[in-house]
């Protein structure tokens, strides 16, 4: 729901006004900074309910800055970049971002966005006092704690890629699209970049498989999506 803080982070301050005319017309509250080692205490202070960070940054950039922040938070961020090469989106998502936009971009689609990560962030708020276990060989999942071990190691996943593991862990064996899975964990009716979805399975499956290149969890079903295989031994 409207009324929720986000943090807008980018060094040129049309972009920051345009963003938080848009914002804020929808009902949100927004702060914002213009370099990358204000964000700490912004944070600190504010506990903003979702980060807009760009990656080009003067001093610190934006996927230092993320990936201190997940050190300790796991507040959605959104990258926004005028870099869309592949290497970059894997790197920030890779940092633990959520979600990457290129500039330019629809300033509708951009809130479109916030609306969907703040909306599976409280979603999932309201679910953790439900006490559930999902346990295959090699791999435990708490959905309450959002603890993950695998192969005997407590493994460490951003928030989205713990909802995409814990979504296909649920379901065993059944076939999710790729526009299915943007759809119920970004929360989003259009379809996204897929080299988003991309980069998360990627990250999971170095995390929780032993042998990456070769998964026994999570399965990619050519030329239709990704499913969770029930029968990992």
């Amino acid at each position: 729901m409207a009324g929720e803080t986000i943090l807008v982070v980018d060094d040129e301050q049309e972009i920051v006004q345009l963003i938080q005319l848009y914002l804020v017309r929808e009902g949100y509250k927004v702060i914002s900074a213009n370099n990358g080692q204000d964000v700490f205490g912004i944070v600190k202070e504010h506990r903003p309910d979702l980060i807009i960070l760009d990656i080009l940054l003067p001093g610190l950039d934006g996927i230092e800055v993320c990936r201190q922040l997940r050190k300790t938070s796991n507040t959605p961020i959104l990258f926004i970049s005028c870099k869309s090469e592949d290497i970059d989106i894997i790197l920030g998502l890779s940092m633990g971002g959520d979600d990457y936009m290129t500039k330019p971009f629809s300033p509708s689609q951009l809130v479109a966005r916030v609306k969907a990560h703040l909306r599976r962030n409280s979603i999932r708020e309201q679910h953790q006092d439900d006490p559930q276990l999902v346990k295959f060989p090699g791999l435990e999942i708490d959905l309450v704690s959002h603890i993950v071990r695998a192969n005997g190691q407590t493994i460490s996943l951003s928030a989205k890629e713990f909802d995409l593991l814990s979504l296909m862990a649920k379901t065993p064996n059944r076939v999710y699209k790729i526009e299915h899975l943007f759809e119920l964990i970004w929360s989003l009716d259009s379809m996204g970049d897929p080299r988003t979805l991309i980069v998360h399975i990627s990250n999971l499956r170095k995390k929780i498989e032993v042998n990456p290149a070769e998964p026994r969890y999570i399965i990619t079903v050519r030329g239709v999506g990704y499913k969770f295989n029930g029968s990992a031994v």
